[in-house]
């Protein structure tokens, strides 16, 4: 698959980097802040450090100075790619550096012989929706109450190989206002939501 590294109309003050452990003073309060704006789940700090430790490698950032992603197995026949936690700033969106970094996301994920890869976004977020679709990604399944906040959300999955079957199709969303494009990654979905302490 080839690696796509560049977004349309990129601003000049903006580069990618993919993250290293090296970084995490740099670049780690200004991802959280980010995220935390952006995105509706609160991650802890050692969420970020969950992915970013053992994942670094799949992690990447547009930056004016991230998508994480993860690919563990979950069957033996299969190996199952992750994307969670991606904001662009405000001042930088409709350049493509969302479809960009995921994309790097999804390419790193495909070099490393992922089958699939697959997110949860809010079912209020049709700005989000409508990027993966974009790329190919398919609704397989509502989750009610999902997030924290007492959102739902949809799972969404992009099957890499022709051999791996793809889920039955949803009702596509109905037309809204767009909401925040969010995206990002690593781990699974279970290792990665923090415990609500009501549940």
């Amino acid at each position: 698959m080839e690696t796509a590294t560049r977004a349309t109309e990129l601003p000049g003050e903006l580069r990618y980097i993919q993250y290293e452990h090296a970084l995490e003073e740099q670049y780690l309060p200004a991802i959280r802040a980010l995220i935390s704006k952006d995105l509706s789940e609160p991650y802890s700090i050692y969420v970020y450090r969950y992915f970013l430790y053992q994942w670094a490698h799949l992690c990447y950032m547009a930056s004016s100075s991230a998508n994480s992603n993860t690919m563990p197995p979950h069957s033996p026949a299969t190996h199952r790619g992750y994307i969670a936690m991606l904001a662009v700033s405000s001042a930088y969106r409709g350049h493509g550096i969302a479809t960009a970094l995921v994309k790097m996301a999804i390419d790193a994920m495909a070099d490393r012989n992922a089958d699939e890869v697959v997110l949860e976004t809010e079912e209020t977020n049709t700005a989000a929706m409508r990027l993966y679709e974009r790329l190919g990604f398919l609704r397989s399944k509502k989750l009610h109450r999902y997030y924290l906040n007492g959102n739902s959300a949809y799972r969404l999955v992009l099957l890499l190989k022709a051999s791996v079957k793809p889920p039955p199709p949803l009702l596509p969303l109905d037309s809204a206002s767009a909401a925040v494009v969010a995206a990002g990654g690593g781990g699974t979905a279970e290792d990665a939501r923090p415990v609500s302490p009501t549940h």
